[in-house]
């Protein structure tokens, strides 16, 4: 029986889901997209993919040199402005027969013609003494997130392809010596790439040897245990100077294939089988990226995946739609549309073409030179006008005032904050307003419109947690002007700090969200900084149904994320958690920019970041990496 013939509601109903929201899903949807074609990108973490995390990319065809990140932007830019919809949720099943295939997913079920399989691989774990032990506290997968806590330290890369090549080379900002252990008699990869790190004076590379284990002593990884693959000789290995070091593991890639096992065929290795045009063994379904057998697995290869996967989809869900004479409810426009309608209104489209590709829209160069003189800051602005707009956009659907409580003492870093969070206020139309408390509790200024007249300079402040509690704010200055605080503390008052707060009018008092920020909200965590305000504030980010009843039902939990400004993982822990407290007031969830307060590193012997630590009910653990709310959910045991 074929499903597709008895639908008669289209509007769950796609011509293709993608499955993965790296540079090959984007790519797969943005052509969808722009030929017309309902297109769903569907993303349990972070749209962007294992790309997101690399620090510089030179070789991407046309782009000088730009960021993982700022790159996959822009593809997702380019894909929602020609219609692509996207959905952060992870897909749980697949059924794949007949003309109509469902993607089941944590929020629900999708209908779709074609499927788009893009969920890429994650990083490769080798099996090593110690490795499981001590993934966090000096064994990284991440250069760019961890790379900075081994500053002036020797470090150990293993492997020998593109990525030990680039990430050592990265590495040496930070270490003062790389020692890379290559399996092989030489790099894998391209000569080229190979050769950078060949020629750096502060890398050593040792062909045919392999990493069996490592140990740790005060302070970290003391010892490693290193061996020749040619002769069987083991080895101590130390740094010269006896210290601690550290270890990045980038020995390929496991593909993210679990979905799809026993759905379409396979090879030995888990890779997705594919064939001449990227269709895999089930009709209807194609593969594009790095999860399937390919001998190059690179950006620009997964892009060209993505467009191929399209392209033939394009086909083919045009195919099933004229036999179930289902159509799904289609971009008819699209913001190049849009904003090129006087130029594209007479442009023909071919009827009897094998797809209906959208009109190439004009050259827009003057457009882009105007955007790019619109979006720059001007001399003495902590923000552009593209990030003031999208500020706008979020104050605007704050249904309360939040008050942020700046908890200061007399550094640099708090005249810092106190000047990022005024400007912030002064572009919140009212929905912000500051006051800035002194360490001897003192309210040292007021600023907003919207800020409550009982706050008065020079009188003491008082912040009541959501259970009645008082939060003390009040703590001593060391002789450089900087608060003490004690790092084995619960939630540590660590100065400064922004805390999100709501005026509660009958008690006459600040009453804290749960939620706070240590240092400055900056650079990656701007964005988790800013939808943690309208968390609190509300209506909040949309949350299913199942995860808004379970974060409300969790027990009382104190989170705390060490982070870096520089990590790509650490915002949407950060986001996670404090989704999971603004929803519940037995909740807190704060974040501390660890380049500020080492003290929390050294407390919890922290390599790597995000470090979250969960003290529920009198108990304490220390997890590592990136979590979504369903994750953390289930960290707290909700």
């Amino acid at each position: 029986m074929q499903r597709s013939f008895f639908m008669t509601d289209t509007s769950n109903l796609y011509d293709v889901v993608v499955i993965g929201g790296g540079p090959a899903g984007l790519t797969a949807g943005l052509y969808l997209a722009r030929a017309r074609y309902r297109v769903l990108v569907l993303e349990k973490d972070d749209f962007g993919g294992q790309i997101t995390i690399t620090n510089e990319v030179v070789n991407y065809p046309g782009v000088g040199r730009t960021t993982g990140r700022a790159l996959t932007q822009t593809m997702r830019q380019q894909a929602r402005d020609f219609g692509a919809e996207f959905l952060s949720a992870e897909a749980t099943g697949l059924d794949v027969d007949g003309d109509i295939k469902t993607v089941h997913t944590s929020r629900g079920d999708l209908r779709t013609f074609g499927i788009v399989l893009a969920t890429g691989a994650s990083p490769r774990k080798l099996g090593f003494e110690g490795e499981a032990e001590y993934a966090g506290r000096g064994v990284a997968y991440c250069a760019t997130c961890d790379g900075e806590f081994f500053t002036g330290r020797e470090v150990l890369v293993v492997g020998g392809g593109f990525a030990a090549a680039e990430e050592s080379v990265f590495l040496t900002k930070y270490a003062s010596k790389v020692t890379v252990l290559v399996r092989e008699p030489d790099f894998t990869c391209d000569a080229s790439v190979a050769a950078e790190t060949k020629k750096n004076p502060k890398i050593d590379v040792r062909y045919n040897t392999v990493l069996d284990g490592v140990t740790a002593g005060q302070g970290g990884l003391r010892e490693a245990t290193v061996r020749n693959v040619e002769t069987g000789e083991t080895e101590t290995w130390k740094p010269a100077d006896d210290g601690t070091f550290g270890v990045f593991v980038f020995a390929g890639y496991v593909p993210a294939t679990d979905l799809v096992r026993g759905v379409v065929e396979l090879d030995d290795h888990g890779y997705v089988v594919t064939h001449g045009y990227l269709e895999t063994s089930v009709p209807g379904v194609y593969a594009a990226g790095d999860l399937r057998v390919k001998n190059l697995r690179q950006v620009v290869t997964a892009t060209a995946d993505g467009a191929i996967a399209a392209v033939e989809l394009e086909r083919y869900a045009k195919s099933m739609s004229e036999k179930t004479g289902l159509v799904p409810p289609r971009p008819t426009a699209s913001v190049y549309e849009q904003a090129e309608a006087s130029a594209t209104a007479n442009v023909s489209v071919a009827a009897n073409a094998g797809t209906t590709p959208a009109p190439a829209p004009v050259k827009r160069s003057a457009d882009a030179a105007a955007a790019a003189a619109q979006t720059a800051k001007k001399p003495g602005e902590l923000f552009s006008a593209a990030i003031k707009q999208q500020l706008g956009v979020v104050f605007g659907r704050m249904t309360r005032p939040v008050t942020l409580a700046l908890e200061l003492d007399d550094t640099p870093l708090s005249a810092e904050l106190q000047g990022f969070i005024g400007e912030m206020v002064a572009l919140s139309g009212g929905k912000l307003n500051s006051v800035a408390i002194d360490a001897a509790g003192l309210v040292s200024s007021v600023d907003g419109e919207s800020a409550p007249t009982e706050l008065v300079v020079g009188e003491p402040a008082t912040i009541v947690l959501p259970g009645g509690t008082e939060l003390s704010v009040y703590g001593s200055l060391d002789d450089n002007g900087r608060a003490e605080f004690d790092p084995a503390g619960l939630l540590p008052v660590a100065r400064p700090a922004v805390r999100l707060c709501v005026w509660d009018e009958s008690a006459g008092r600040l009453t804290a969200t749960g939620l706070a920020f240590h240092g400055v909200p900056s650079g990656h965590e701007f964005n988790s900084f800013v939808l943690g305000l309208y968390n609190a504030a509300g209506p909040g980010q949309p949350i299913d149904d199942d995860l808004r009843e379970r974060a409300t039902a969790a027990s009382p939990t104190d989170i705390m994320i060490l982070v870096s400004l520089t990590c790509t993982m650490c915002p949407e822990t950060v986001l996670a958690s404090q989704r999971i407290a603004s929803l519940n007031p037995g909740v807190r969830a704060e974040a501390y920019d660890i380049s500020h307060f080492p003290e929390l590193k050294d407390q919890y012997g922290a390599m790597s970041v995000p470090c979250i630590v969960i003290n529920q009910g009198g108990e304490q653990k220390v997890e590592f990496g990136k979590k979504s709310v369903p994750q953390m959910l289930g960290l707290i045991g909700a």
